[in-house]
């Protein structure tokens, strides 16, 4: 199982769609997605305070297109940060079948994430 953070509107288009595309998938190629362990730290350091959001649970047996575990690339010089995390990325418009469970991805009152119930690292 892979997670992407989402906004639940976003999620909700896509039901209607049949598909769902993020901004990404458009300007870098792939949909950013993280393992259990990695979800916490993303959202932290990407949505921290943010409210509306859901989180995807997609099972990669059933993802249609590619995914592939890759370093993060450094924006300055194009390259992968030596000895940084994998993380899963999809290579097109993720199937809705895929996605196992949605759940809502609220912050505490501190405005920090934690993983959601049932989900383990």
């Amino acid at each position: 199982m892979i997670y992407h953070i989402t906004e639940r509107a976003s999620w909700n288009d896509a039901q209607a769609a049949g598909e769902y595309r993020s901004d990404t998938l458009e300007s870098q190629g792939f949909i950013h997605c993280s393992t259990a362990a990695q979800v916490a730290r993303v959202a932290n350091t990407f949505y921290r305070g943010r409210q509306g959001l859901a989180l995807l649970c997609i099972d990669t047996k059933r993802v249609q297109p590619e995914v592939i575990f890759e370093q993060p690339i450094n924006p300055q010089t194009g390259e992968a940060e030596p000895g940084s995390q994998q993380f899963p990325h999809i290579y097109g418009a993720i199937n809705l079948d895929a996605v196992a469970r949605v759940v809502d991805f609220a912050p505490g009152a501190d405005g920090t994430f934690t993983l959601p119930e049932g989900i383990e690292p």
